[in-house]
C-alpha cells in the first residue's frame, strides 16, 4: 500500500489519506530514532499531538500486573495442584516453584521491554527478531482464543460469584443470568477502556487493592490459627510424596502457572509507561514479590482450616474456607473473587488491545485498528475489536475447551519471545539495554517452557494438535493481509472506504508522533 500523508490533527481524512504503510517487521525497525527510555509524560501529554499518552506510573504498573495475575486462579487452582501432587508439602513447593518460574520470565520480559521500548509485548519482540509470520500467528491466537477467551471466562466467573449469594451456590444459577451479568461487566469495562486511560488505571488500582484486602483477610485468619496450634494438616507435609505419580506433576504446574499468568502483560503498554527504563523492571519485580508471597501464604492459611481431602472435594476452596470461618460475613470472599475477576478483565483488555494496536501499526491488521481517538487518546478501534469476539465466546459452551487447546501454545510463544533476548545479544550487542539479566535466566526459562510444551504434547497430543490447527487457520489471513502487498486497485478502494467510514464513525486518526 503506497504511503500517503496523514490528515492534520482533528480534520476528516479523505479516501486518499487512508493508512500509511508502517515501517517495522524487518528485524531492525522500531529500534532506531526511539525516545530516551526515561521519557516522561511531558513528552506527550503536554501537547496537542495525537498519541497514546504516558499516564502509567510505577504503582499503575504494579496494579496492572498484580491485578491481572490475581484473578480466579488462587481461589480455584489449589485443588488442581493438590490433586496432582498428592501431599500438602509438594503442593506448597509447586506454588513456590511456579512463582520462581514466573519471576524468571518476568525478568526476561523486563529486559526486552526496556531494550525495545515499543508496546506490543510478545508480538513486538518476536517481530523484531523472527519476522512477521510467527508474530502474526501469536497475535491471531490471542485474538481468537488466548486473550479474548480468557476475558470471556473471567466474565463468566465474575457473574457466577456476583450471583452466588442470591442463589446459594454457583451451580444453582441459571445460565442466562450468568451470561447477562457477564455481558454487562464486559460493556462497562470496554467502555471505560475506550474513553480514558487514566480512569482505567485508577480502576485497576482500586480493584487490585480490593482483591488484595480480601486475600489478606484469609492470610491473617491463617496466622491467628497457626498461633493457636492449628497445624495438623501441615505436619508431615511430605509424607507419601514417594508415591506421587511423576506424570501428573506437570499438570500441577499447569494449575499453578494458570494462577500466576499475567506477568508478561506489562511490556504490552510500554509506550504509555512513565520512565519505562525504571518503572517497567521495578514494577514486575515488586509485582512478582507481592503475588508470590500472597499465593504461598494464602495456601498455608487454607490448610489451617481445610484438610487435603476436604480441599479436593471443594468446588471453590476460598468459599469453603469462608463458610467455616466467617459465618454471616462469608459474602466477603465471593465479592473478593468477583473483584479479582473484574481487575483481571480490565488489566487484560488494557494490555491485549495494545498488542492489536501495535500489530495494525506494523501492517499486520487493518490500519483502522492502529488509530487513536482524537480527544480521548485511546486506541478505541483496537479495544472495540475484542468486544464482539468475547461476547461470542462467552455465549459458547466450548470456550473452556478452546482455551485448553491453546494453553500449550501460550507457553510455546512465551519461550519463543524469551529466545529473542539471547538472539539479540548476539546479533545486536550494541543496542542500549537499560536493564539486563544474567544469560542463565533466559536459558533456564526457555528450558522450562520447552519442558511444559513437551509434556503437553506427550500427555494431551490430540488437544495440542487441535490447538495447532486452530493457530494455523491464521495462515491464509497472513498471506492475504500481509504477504499480498500489490492488491488490485478495486479491492484497495473498498478497504480504504471501510477505513474511512470507521474513522468518521469513531473519530479516530493516525498517531501523529513516534513514541518508541
Amino acid at each position: 500500500m503506497a504511503e500517503t500523508e496523514k490528515a492534520p490533527n482533528g480534520s476528516t481524512p479523505t479516501e486518499e489519506q487512508i493508512p500509511m504503510k508502517p515501517t517495522g517487521g524487518d528485524g531492525d525497525a522500531g529500534v532506531e530514532d526511539k525516545p530516551a527510555n526515561g521519557a516522561t509524560p511531558a513528552d506527550d501529554a503536554g501537547s496537542e499531538v495525537i498519541v497514546l499518552r504516558r499516564e502509567i506510573g510505577l504503582w499503575g504498573c504494579v496494579s496492572i500486573v498484580v491485578g491481572i495475575m490475581i484473578g480466579s486462579g488462587i481461589f480455584i487452582s489449589p485443588k488442581g495442584i493438590l490433586a496432582n501432587t498428592g501431599t500438602v508439602g509438594m503442593a506448597l513447593l509447586v506454588w513456590v516453584l511456579c512463582g520462581v518460574m514466573s519471576l524468571l520470565g518476568a525478568l526476561c520480559f523486563a529486559e526486552l521491554g526496556t531494550t525495545f521500548p515499543k508496546s506490543g509485548g510478545e508480538f513486538a519482540f518476536i517481530l523484531e527478531a523472527f519476522g512477521p509470520m510467527l508474530s502474526f500467528l501469536r497475535l491471531w491466537a490471542n485474538i481468537i482464543s488466548i486473550g479474548t477467551g480468557t476475558i470471556a471466562v473471567l466474565a463468566i466467573t465474575f457473574a457466577q460469584y456476583c450471583l452466588a449469594p442470591f442463589f446459594g451456590s454457583c451451580s444453582n444459577i441459571p445460565p442466562s443470568a450468568i451470561r447477562l451479568i457477564a455481558v454487562a461487566i464486559l460493556f462497562v469495562i470496554f467502555y471505560l477502556n475506550s474513553v480514558s486511560v487514566s480512569w482505567t488505571t485508577r480502576l485497576q488500582v482500586i480493584l487490585t487493592i480490593a482483591k488484595c484486602v480480601g486475600l489478606i483477610i484469609i492470610i491473617l485468619t491463617g496466622v491467628v490459627l497457626l498461633f493457636k496450634g492449628e497445624t495438623q494438616h501441615l505436619e508431615n507435609g511430605f509424607a507419601g510424596a514417594e508415591n506421587t505419580d511423576p506424570t501428573t506433576v506437570p499438570l500441577a504446574f499447569y494449575a499453578g502457572l494458570f494462577a500466576y499468568s499475567g506477568w508478561q502483560m506489562l511490556p504490552q503498554v510500554t509506550e504509555e509507561i512513565q520512565n519505562p527504563s525504571r518503572n517497567l523492571p521495578l514494577g514486575v519485580i515488586i509485582s512478582m514479590a507481592i503475588v508470590t508471597a500472597i499465593y504461598v501464604t494464602v495456601n498455608v492459611a487454607y490448610f489451617t482450616v481445610i484438610s487435603p481431602q476436604e480441599l479436593l472435594n471443594s468446588e471453590a476452596v476460598a468459599v469453603t474456607f469462608a463458610e467455616r470461618m466467617y459465618g454471616p460475613m462469608m459474602w466477603i470472599i465471593p465479592v473478593a473473587v468477583a473483584l479479582s475477576c473484574a481487575g483481571s478483565i480490565n488489566g487484560s483488555l488494557l494490555s491485549d488491545s495494545r498488542m492489536t494496536f501495535v500489530a495494525a501499526r506494523e501492517g499486520h491488521f487493518p490500519m483502522l485498528l492502529s488509530m487513536i481517538h482524537v480527544e480521548k487518546r485511546t486506541p478505541m478501534p483496537a479495544i472495540l475489536l475484542m468486544l464482539p469476539i468475547c461476547i461470542v465466546l462467552l455465549m459458547s459452551d466450548n470456550v473452556y475447551s478452546l482455551i485448553n487447546y491453546l494453553s500449550f501454545a501460550k507457553w510455546l510463544y512465551l519461550g519463543l519471545a524469551v529466545c529473542v533476548l539471547p538472539y539479540m545479544r548476539w546479533k545486536r550487542p550494541d543496542i542500549e539495554r537499560p536493564f539486563t539479566v544474567p544469560l542463565v535466566v533466559p536459558i533456564l526459562f526457555i528450558l522450562l517452557c520447552l519442558y511444559v510444551v513437551i509434556v503437553s504434547l506427550y500427555s494431551a497430543p490430540v488437544d495440542c494438535g487441535i490447538g495447532c490447527a486452530i493457530i494455523f487457520t491464521g495462515v491464509p489471513f497472513y498471506f492475504f493481509g500481509i504477504w499480498w502487498e500489490n492488491k488490485p486497485q478495486w479491492l484497495q478502494k473498498k478497504i480504504n472506504a471501510v477505513t474511512l467510514f470507521g474513522q468518521k464513525l469513531m473519530c479516530v486518526v493516525h498517531q501523529e508522533k513516534k513514541t518508541y
